[in-house]
C-alpha cells in the first residue's frame, strides 16, 4: 500500500485543481465581504441590559425594605443602596446604548471599549459597581456595630407608647 502526500492525493482526488503552497495564496489584498448581523446579537445586548436592570430593581427593593422597616442606621444604609441601584440602572442604560450603537455601526474589536478596552466588553463598570455595593454593606455593618443596633421607634411601639 502506497502512502500519498497532500500534493499527490489532491491530484488523485481532484485532477482539475492545482494545490499551491499557502505563501503563494496570500497576495496581500483584503477582500471585503458584507457582514450579516443576526438578530441574536441585538437580543443578547437586550438580555444583558435586562439582567442589569433586574439586579438594580432587586437592590432597590432591598433599599425600600430597609427604609420602611428599620431604624436610623437602616435608613442610612437604604440611602446608600438606593444610590448604588440608581447607578446600576444608569450604567446599564449607557452600556446598552453604547453596545447597540457599536453593533449597528459594526464597530469591531479594534476600537476602544467603555473601560478603555477593545470589543464590546466593559471591565471597569461592573468592578466599580461591585466596589460601591461592598462599600455600602461595610458602612451598614460599621454603623450597626457602632450604633449598637438599638431600635427606639419599635421599642416604644412595643411598650404601647
Amino acid at each position: 500500500m502506497k502512502i500519498l502526500d497532500v500534493q499527490s492525493w489532491s491530484k488523485y482526488q481532484f485532477p482539475n485543481i492545482q494545490l499551491t503552497p499557502s505563501s503563494a495564496i496570500s497576495t496581500g489584498k483584503r477582500i471585503s465581504l458584507p457582514l450579516r448581523l443576526e438578530p441574536k446579537v441585538f437580543f443578547a445586548n437586550e438580555r444583558t441590559f435586562l439582567s442589569w436592570l433586574n439586579f438594580s430593581v432587586l437592590l432597590g427593593g432591598l433599599a425600600i425594605g430597609l427604609l420602611n422597616f428599620s431604624d436610623r442606621v437602616g435608613q442610612i444604609s437604604a440611602f446608600l443602596f438606593t444610590l448604588v441601584a440608581m447607578a446600576g440602572m444608569l450604567y446599564a442604560l449607557a452600556v446598552f446604548h453604547w453596545r447597540a450603537n457599536r453593533i449597528r455601526t459594526r464597530g469591531g474589536a479594534g476600537a476602544g471599549g467603555v473601560g478603555g478596552f477593545g470589543g464590546f466588553d466593559d471591565r471597569l463598570g461592573p468592578t466599580v459597581l461591585t466596589g460601591a455595593l461592598v462599600a455600602a454593606v461595610i458602612v451598614n455593618f460599621v454603623l450597626r456595630l457602632v450604633g449598637g443596633g438599638s431600635n427606639h421607634r419599635y421599642e416604644a411601639r412595643a411598650k404601647g407608647i
